[in-house]
């Protein structure tokens, strides 16, 4: 990820107390991360910058939605996401960025790109397992769900028939287990 001026916070120049900024979140920029999980997005990012005497803090928001397919049936469908974060920005002698919550930058740092905590807070917003909302209250109809169902009948049926041809040899030697 090459550093773009679009998320560039210069904090220098700014007085002590809260300033808001706010960004729109496209495909564009998770094309700049090489992250191709999404066939597009929506998302607006909120950032609240406090500025204290001695260190910065940051709370970051998002709203929006995000194109991805079923993990069912690969339909694809409008996922909405939201969250947030909150960091610590210190100084100190040199870059640390070790903890998720603290971020330290040297001394005679004058701005903060903010672009690797908005892609992390995003990405990970979005659930493990993406289920199309047709499929939670049974308004989706794809072929892949009527094959899902008549595979499933199928297979309760021929446990059905497994039962029912067992040897009743078995039952006598089942019978020898249960009299101890």
């Amino acid at each position: 990820m090459k550093v773009t001026n679009e998320f560039l916070i210069p904090f220098i120049g700014l007085k002590l107390g809260k300033h808001p900024f706010e960004f729109q979140i496209n495909q564009a920029f998770f094309e700049k991360f090489e992250y191709h999980e999404y066939e597009n997005c929506a998302i607006q990012v909120n950032v609240i910058l406090e500025k204290k005497s001695t260190m910065l803090e940051l709370s970051f928001k998002h709203k929006g939605t995000v194109t991805v397919p079923c993990d069912l049936t690969n339909e694809i469908f409008d996922l909405p996401i939201k969250g947030k974060i909150n960091l610590v920005v210190t100084f100190g002698e040199e870059f640390n960025d070790d903890n998720e919550e603290l971020l330290v930058l040297p001394h005679g740092e004058h701005q903060i790109d903010i672009a690797q905590y908005i892609y992390e807070m995003i990405v990970l917003s979005v659930p493990l397992k993406r289920i199309h909302p047709g499929i939670k209250d049974g308004t989706l109809q794809t072929k892949a769900l009527q094959k899902l169902s008549e595979l499933t009948i199928k297979e309760q049926k021929l446990e059905n028939k497994k039962e029912e041809n067992i040897d009743p040899r078995w039952d006598k030697l089942k019978q020898l287990l249960t009299d101890k």
